[in-house]
């Protein structure tokens, strides 16, 4: 019986193998062979690049009907019908195209199909698919390792991300080269352009250390977004969308097309406005887009100019775990220990355990605009040569107010106040505290490909000058301040420049070297006095040198194998230097040495990827529970942390009209030798608690996500997509007490589109979010404290909402 089995076994193979067939063939343009062209089988997970003879093959395909699709910057796209086995040698001729596109502005800064680094590409279809006026990070969310949350709990105003658990303010962000993070601070906020994503054409991620880029450092992973693309016929479009809490989308856009064949306008007007999920959360945000451009054979020049304003209703202190867990003495303990005024806490255990806001005062509201030019220049000397030289100024301002209760008024350098002959020690104020800054620069690249050979040279020089400053508008008891009185103000002007170098060189077909050389110089300055009436005046310069390495082997066609090291260098950020005691040790800049490992495998029926990653830190700065002088909480470099995963990437097509696709990221993310500090109040010093190695807070060692995606009929799409995040820690103490609970969360997209007379695509859309209602926290924050002996805590969790929907409908012209 044994034997049969194995004969029916080896039956089994062979009747398979002689189902399978090959595809061979060559991709040229006039006339010669465009090695690394990319070409793809579409509707499938297969594609391939050219080798060096323009020569590509494909393995393993079933008899039928394929749609292959070859591309190459500098030509035009083309696709071509084969049949499998009768068509086995395939030609395919590119027609150099009329004008250059944008695609080569990006080229510089995007890792490419033999990069050794691991890294997603997200289409603006994909982008446009999933765009229902949720911020970027929402959208990004199902690539793997990101980890989205919002404040206000609906994905709506401020949002924050982390990938591999690592923060938002070290990841680096570009748009079309362009650094996007704020020069001080490092942070991204895409609240700032509303609706961005209208005005995408894709999106990679590139995670770990990744390519040489220009601004903040990557310490983590990459963002880098392009904007529209040339769109060669005209066009116009309405966007509509309405949904829970009151939530409406608006996008208006256009273009003219390609007029005389050289010039191109496009332009976006969008307002998205929201009540929150959470308590007085409201946001009420407004962009728009424009892009004018020149196209000829060799050139590209193309101007942007883009802004965003926004109002939103401050959501960002949490509700407390207290609250969350409707325990009533919890609750009445912050009366207790000053932690709330009684007011303040009558109003909280008033209120749903969900949706709690401390804040009530009517326009506790964060108010900003931020402002975009660029201008860019792409000229092509060859097909092998090309520069990229791009100009861009930021101009950002707002504000944040506040009511604050019973205030010292010396703490906002008021003048002495008397009433009915006694001096006022106290009072109820309202203040703003303003960021009004100027961030410009320049960025070039110069790149050189040729068969065996792709080399980019590149780099970038930008100046931040930001002033912050803080106006009482209004005292219950002002006595002779003047109106809008500024109590502090202080200045940053940071400069920063880099260059880079790269070098992918392919030793034989299979076999490719790569090599990344960057230098970056920092100069940065503080000059005024704090909102604690601190001088903060400094000054700090760094050099730093950022090697990567890496070697990319591809053993079949459909094969890859990648290993890479990198380093990276970050300076602290504004928060660590102003925060840092004076008395104390003083923040030190931070060193990722970063391995990854990786392969991936692609047919037309199935892709997997398997990445392993190490990253190693020097002097990673975090939160240990320290103080500075005046109370304030700081960061403190620790001596050795790490993280270390593996990421995991399916695909499927199980039947023609349904395909699966899945990630899952499993990790360990550590802190040696942690010491917690905790206040003691009896006694007003600070306890000391060595812990061991602990997990590095807001690190989940499991993320996963999954679409199952359903054509039934043709323009007719369903999409079920999943979320785990696995338990998350909120401090780096590893203790349950403080952690977040591990979620799984269910979203449905519908989407049916079809053509009338009138209109080119009429598209109709749903969205159910949260599917199933789960109860979840996706962000907290935490303070510890002794009183009495007896350790307490003070909390802010960031609950987020259950089932709710978009329902739109978008009409083309």
């Amino acid at each position: 019986m044994k034997r049969l089995h194995v004969w029916l076994l080896m039956q089994l193979m062979v009747v398979a193998a002689l189902g399978q067939h090959s595809l061979k063939g060559v991709v040229t343009g006039n006339g010669e062979p465009l090695p690394g062209a990319s070409v793809v089988i579409k509707n499938t997970f297969y594609g391939v690049s050219a080798k060096s003879d323009g020569s590509f093959e494909f393995h393993n395909l079933k008899k039928g009907t394929y749609t292959l699709k070859a591309s190459f910057v500098g030509f035009e796209t083309r696709e071509m019908e084969v049949n499998v086995p009768e068509r086995q040698q395939v030609s395919m001729e590119l027609t150099p195209a009329t004008i250059l596109t944008s695609e080569v502005l990006v080229s510089a800064t995007r890792a490419k199909d033999k990069t050794p680094v691991a890294y997603t590409n997200i289409t603006g279809e994909e982008i446009a698919t999933r765009n229902m006026g949720q911020d970027i990070p929402y959208l990004l969310q199902l690539t793997p390792s990101f980890v989205a949350t919002s404040d206000a709990g609906a994905g709506v105003g401020y949002t924050n991300f982390r990938i591999r658990g690592t923060d938002m303010n070290r990841i680096n962000v570009t748009v079309n080269g362009i650094p996007l993070n704020d020069a001080e601070s490092h942070g991204t906020w895409f609240v700032d352009l509303p609706d961005l994503a209208s005005s995408l054409e894709n999106v990679q991620v590139q995670r770990g250390v990744g390519t040489s880029t220009n601004g903040a450092a990557a310490f983590g992973a990459t963002i880098n977004l392009q904007t529209n693309t040339l769109n060669k016929d005209p066009y116009a479009e309405y966007k509509t969308a309405a949904g829970s809490f009151n939530t409406f989308k608006n996008t208006v856009s256009a273009g003219t097309g390609l007029l005389d064949g050289k010039f191109t306008l496009d332009a976006r007007l969008s307002k998205v406005t929201s009540d929150g999920f959470i308590d007085r959360a409201f946001s009420d945000l407004k962009s728009f887009f424009i892009s004018g451009g020149y196209h000829s054979g060799n050139t590209i020049i193309k101007a942007n100019i883009f802004s965003g304003l926004e109002t939103t209703y401050q959501s960002w202190n949490g509700v407390p775990s207290v609250r969350l867990n409707n325990d009533l003495e919890g609750m009445q303990r912050y009366e207790e220990h000053w932690l709330y005024s009684p007011q303040q806490t009558q109003e909280m255990i008033n209120s749903d355990n969900r949706t709690y806001n401390l804040y009530t005062y009517e326009n506790q509201v964060d108010h900003y605009q931020q402002d975009h030019y660029q201008l860019h220049f792409s000229h092509k000397f060859s097909q092998a040569l090309n520069l990229n030289a791009s100009g861009f100024y930021i101009r950002g301002k707002g504000y944040y107010e506040n009511y604050r209760y019973n205030r010292k008024p010396e703490d906002y350098r008021l003048p002495e106040i008397t009433f009915g002959g006694e001096t006022v020690k106290r009072t109820d104020l309202i203040d703003r505290k303003w960021l009004d800054n100027h961030f410009y620069g320049l960025t070039f690249s110069l790149n050189y490909q040729k068969r065996k050979s792709d080399f980019t040279l590149g780099g970038g020089w930008n100046t931040y000058d930001g002033d912050h400053y803080g106006n009482v508008i209004w005292a219950q008891f002002a006595g002779t301040a003047k109106p809008n009185h500024e109590w502090y103000l202080n200045n940053g002007l940071k400069k920063d420049f880099n260059l880079f170098a790269k070098y992918n060189y392919q030793v034989e077909e299979k076999l490719s070297l790569f090599a990344d050389l960057q230098y970056r110089r920092i100069d940065y300055s503080i000059d005024g006095i704090d909102d604690d009436l601190r001088n903060i005046t400094q000054e700090h310069e760094f050099n730093f040198i950022n090697p990567k390495l890496g070697v990319f082997y591809k053993p079949t066609q459909n094969q890859n194998v990648y290993l890479s090291f990198a380093t990276a260098n970050r300076e602290p950020n504004r928060s660590a230097y102003v925060d840092a005691n004076p008395q104390g040790k003083q923040p030190v800049y931070e060193t990722l040495y970063n391995w990854e490992l990786g392969y991936d495998y692609k047919s037309v029926v199935f892709s997997g990827a398997v990445n392993f990653y190490h990253m190693n830190y020097k002097s990673q700065l975090v939160l240990t529970g320290e103080i500075n002088d005046v109370g304030a909480p700081v960061m403190v470099n620790v001596d050795k942390s790490y993280r270390r995963g593996i990421e995991l990437q399916t695909g499927i097509v199980i039947t023609r009209n349904l395909q699966w696709l899945a990630n899952a990221t499993f990790s360990q993310n550590k802190i040696e030798n942690f010491t917690e500090y905790v206040d003691n109040w009896d006694t007003w010093e600070q306890e000391t608690f060595n812990l061991g190695t602990t997990d590095i807070a807001f690190s989940p060692n499991v993320i996963a996500n999954s679409q199952l995606v359903c054509e039934p009929v043709k323009n007719l799409s369903f999409a079920f997509t999943s979320s785990h995040v696995g338990k998350q820690f909120i401090d780096n103490t590893s203790s349950d007490d403080r952690s977040l609970d591990a979620y799984f969360v269910n979203n449905l997209k519908v989407d049916y589109s079809f053509k009338t007379g009138f209109f080119d695509k009429v598209a109709l859309h749903l969205m159910v979010n949260n599917l199933f209602s789960e109860e979840y926290e996706s962000n907290a924050w935490v303070y510890s404290y002794i009183l009495g002996s007896e350790r307490f805590k003070m909390d802010g969790y960031f609950p987020q909402a259950g089932r709710h929907f978009m329902v739109g409908v978008d009409l083309r012209f």
